[in-house]
């Protein structure tokens, strides 16, 4: 068994309790993806800063030029830097996934006033765990982005990758298809920049970055024990973060429902 399959079975039981997470029971409508959205931005956002540490760390950024250690690896991370930040929208226009995700959170009604005025108050990379927790992020928005700035502070490109490979979720595409297409069928809403940005996801982590994310790991760690250890103690902390995250969102959602039955 290969060490990345060992990582999987180890993280079996987090990634178990993230599948069968209460949230998914509490997303029936658009206005449960509105308040979905709202909240999980901020992963789309984060999820940006993680891989460009890793094409800092694994490609050369910086003149004058010079050749990379491992040309499969620095493929790899480039070509996802291209399909996700200049990326070709439904329209075919070029975006970044994260300003594909702004425009579908304005098409299903969800405000994205917040996260902006977030993201303009961020400047400085060493500075940026004071700003989080002065931001006016909930609790488990805070523990889950400032956890993803704590695993890049650490320089340390298999634990960053670990963060990258193990830490995303690959559920919310196929549930929010879902509540997409009942939407448009009962006439509430038709929604093309979500359902492009949707499917547009499980083309691409599916089919191509997952493998090659696990093919990634297994190169950057090698034989080395401490950097596997490494691993899955990051990857474990990164689904942690995740449950919390989306146990914040579905208290959020069920408070709202249960406020709207008041009224």
């Amino acid at each position: 068994m290969t060490k990345a399959k060992e990582i999987e079975l180890a993280l079996a039981p987090l990634r178990e309790t993230l599948n069968n997470h209460q949230l998914y029971s509490c997303l029936n409508t658009v206005t449960d993806v509105q308040l979905f959205m709202e909240s999980h931005v901020y992963a789309v956002w984060d999820f940006m800063s993680l891989l460009k540490a890793l094409q800092t760390k694994l490609t050369c950024t910086t003149l004058p030029w010079k050749p990379v250690v491992n040309n499969a690896t620095a493929r790899f991370i480039n070509e996802i830097v291209l399909e996700e930040e200049t990326d070709v929208n439904e329209k075919g226009e070029y975006k970044s996934h994260f300003s594909m995700y702004l425009d579908a959170m304005k098409e299903v009604g969800a405000n994205t006033d917040n996260v902006l005025n977030f993201i303009s108050n961020v400047k400085d990379l060493e500075d940026i765990g004071e700003q989080i927790q002065a931001s006016y992020l909930n609790e488990a928005e805070k523990g889950f982005v400032g956890f993803t700035f704590d695993v890049i502070k650490t320089q340390k490109p298999h634990i960053i990758a670990a963060a990258f490979t193990f830490g995303r979720e690959d559920v919310i595409p196929d549930m929010f298809l879902k509540i997409v297409e009942g939407a448009e069928k009962t006439g509430e809403g038709n929604y093309p920049k979500l359902t492009y940005y949707l499917k547009r996801h499980i083309e691409l982590d599916g089919d191509e970055h997952g493998p090659l994310a696990l093919k990634m790991i297994a190169e950057l760690c090698g034989e080395d024990v401490v950097k596997w250890e490494e691993v899955l103690e990051y990857s474990k902390l990164a689904l942690e973060k995740r449950v919390a995250l989306w146990s914040s969102i579905a208290n959020t959602i069920m408070l709202n429902k249960e406020q709207s039955t008041l009224v």
